[in-house]
């Protein structure tokens, strides 16, 4: 991710109802999380710093690469499932349509939620409960990550009709951000799966993002276009 560079984030304590720190990331010592913890959720403003994060790649993609950048929150609606605390959405999409275009979903959590290409939704924090015991900052390294793969078109996505109707998504390569794995459709528009089956036939793979070209008379690279 030449030129990027996470924001620096304040270090933040939190504590229990008896003054004890909470050691978020750390809690449970690789054993069993109690089974009530599934249902609490303490302290989500834990997960805030991924807000400050998105703005910086948001920034960073739209001076690195030949985008256009929309900044509404009816983008939201492009989410594979509505979510109903969202705080900001911004699509930032390459002008070759031959590359997968990001949708950035802030939501009131507060977390993350990153629609990549055109059927699949990438949550950060994936869960965010006590029992799961996730902090930010590998959370960040995960969307950094994520976004770095589509970028570099090391992401894939396939409609699947094999004993259910999903898709097949892939992030190739080691390191935070690389996964691969399947989803089934549950209640989305059927209208919505064959158009992105259309288009995805002629992508096995999407493309690698464009850079910005630079302004041979001023030496500068042309601005995004924002919406």
């Amino acid at each position: 991710m030449s030129g990027y560079r996470r924001p620096d984030i304040p270090a933040r304590t939190f504590v229990d109802g008896a003054g004890s720190v909470i050691a978020y990331g750390s809690r449970w010592g690789g054993g069993s999380p109690p089974d009530d913890t599934y249902s609490v959720i303490s302290n989500p403003e834990r997960f805030a710093p991924l807000h400050v994060v998105t703005d910086a790649l948001i920034e960073w993609l739209a001076a690195t690469y030949d985008v256009t950048v929309e900044d509404d929150l009816a983008l939201a609606a492009e989410l594979m499932h509505p979510q109903p605390d969202v705080v900001r959405a911004v699509r930032v999409a390459p002008r070759d349509d031959a590359s997968a275009a990001l949708v950035l979903v802030f939501t009131a959590f507060p977390g993350v939620i990153l629609h990549a290409g055109l059927l699949h939704d990438f949550g950060f924090p994936s869960c965010g409960c006590d029992a799961c015991d996730e902090i930010w900052a590998p959370c960040a390294d995960e969307l950094e990550g994520t976004v770095a793969r589509v970028v570099a078109g090391d992401y894939t996505e396939r409609i699947r009709r094999d004993t259910e109707l999903g898709l097949q998504y892939s992030l190739s390569g080691p390191g935070p951000g690389g996964r691969s794995g399947s989803t089934r459709f549950e209640g989305e528009p059927l209208e919505r799966i064959a158009a992105a089956e259309s288009a995805l036939v002629h992508r096995p793979r999407w493309a690698p993002w464009q850079t910005r070209s630079v302004c041979p008379v001023e030496g500068q690279a042309p601005a995004a276009r924002r919406t």
